[in-house]
């Protein structure tokens, strides 16, 4: 009796300190549709949600999921307010260290290219969130891919 008590009690604390995971994709998809036509963006839409812009190609390597690039950009919500921006030699990192919605998306790009990635928050930060970006959130990032290495 004593351990079943404690058992029940453990599960339901358990329980209760996990949040329930909210699916925000129909909400993001109608979020980035509105954007899209207010700022009368050229968008793809991939399999999975990401919508992309191509503004330049670029000629140079194209990177996988496994490439390291060096990338500059500058990350925003819908409402245009900023909530990163690298510096304009960029930063570089695995394409396998970021969001979902970064490694599918560079991917696009070919050195030298340029354009920008609407990320719904199931490639991006989730229901959860992080260090200031709201869970749910879509994010915008303006990317130029300066190097595949």
């Amino acid at each position: 009796m004593k351990y079943t008590l404690f058992a029940l009690i453990f599960m339901l604390f358990i329980s209760c300190s996990k949040e329930k995971e909210v699916d925000y994709t129909a909400k993001n998809e109608k979020e980035i549709v509105a954007y899209i036509a207010k700022n009368k963006l050229n968008a793809q839409r991939s399999a999975s949600g990401l919508y992309y812009v191509i503004n330049k190609p670029g000629t140079g390597a194209q990177p996988n999921a496994n490439s390291t690039v060096t990338v500059a950009y500058k990350g925003y919500f819908t409402d245009g307010s900023p909530f990163d921006e690298s510096k304009p030699e960029g930063i570089s990192f695995g394409l396998q260290q970021v969001i979902k919605g970064w490694t599918e998306g560079i991917a696009y790009f070919k050195e030298g290219g340029s354009g920008v990635l609407l990320v719904p928050s199931n490639l991006g930060y989730g229901s959860e969130g992080r260090s200031g970006i709201p869970g749910g959130s879509v994010l915008i990032f303006d990317v130029k891919l300066i190097s595949v290495q």
